[in-house]
């Protein structure tokens, strides 16, 4: 039986054998003696995405109390869910994301605690899943931007829309009507600002 530890675009932690591109973490939210989750989806607003396997190392999956191996399709499904770079096994990526995030967002000298602040109030609404109106329109906005229509999850990628799958990116045809903003809008200006989150294959085939 499949664990229940992958995260979808609108940041739902369900099973499924799939596994995709990263891991990441919310802090500990699991019991390892059950390898279950608790009723908790969060311990700290540090929601980051970490690379599976780094110096070697690869964790035991919800085997420990320390914080819990999630898994995401991709970069830009950890962003729409509300993840931003480890500053530990992705330092060069989480400096560049901070960069971007700054410029994008008119600040300088940011901190990841302050980032993780502002990540927090725009990607929860009273526990659930915050959406936001789109600030561009859709053929307007960058790469990798994810976005929602009822019950199904959109990436936007050269000029057009795919949609998400945990197994990966399928086509999509014809228009969405008024499609909202997954990707938090401080994250979505730093895209603007020039970082490129990492997609999954399936969205360049």
């Amino acid at each position: 039986m499949p664990l229940q530890n992958r995260v979808t675009p609108t940041g739902d932690i369900i099973a499924t054998p799939h596994r995709g591109v990263f891991t990441g973490n919310r802090g500990i939210i699991h019991d390892p003696a059950t390898r279950t989750l608790l009723n908790k989806r969060w311990s700290s607003p540090a929601w980051i995405t970490c690379l599976c396997e780094f110096r070697g190392w690869r964790r035991p999956v919800m085997a420990r109390r320390s914080w819990t191996e999630l898994f995401f399709l991709d970069e830009a499904t950890s962003f729409a869910a509300g993840h931003r770079p480890c500053f530990f096994c992705r330092r060069d990526d989480a400096r560049r994301f901070r960069a971007a995030w700054e410029t994008g967002n008119g600040v300088s000298g940011v901190s990841a605690k302050a980032m993780d602040a502002v990540l927090h109030q725009e990607r929860l609404d009273r526990g659930r899943k915050r959406l936001h109106a789109l600030p561009t329109p859709l053929a307007e906005l960058p790469d990798g931007t994810m976005v929602q229509q009822g019950e199904e999850s959109f990436l936007v990628t050269q000029g057009k829309v795919l949609l998400w799958s945990f197994a990966g990116y399928v086509p999509h045809a014809g228009p969405l009507d008024r499609p909202m903003l997954l990707t938090p809008p401080s994250t979505l200006r730093a895209i603007n600002s020039g970082y490129q989150p990492v997609l999954h294959p399936s969205a360049r085939s």
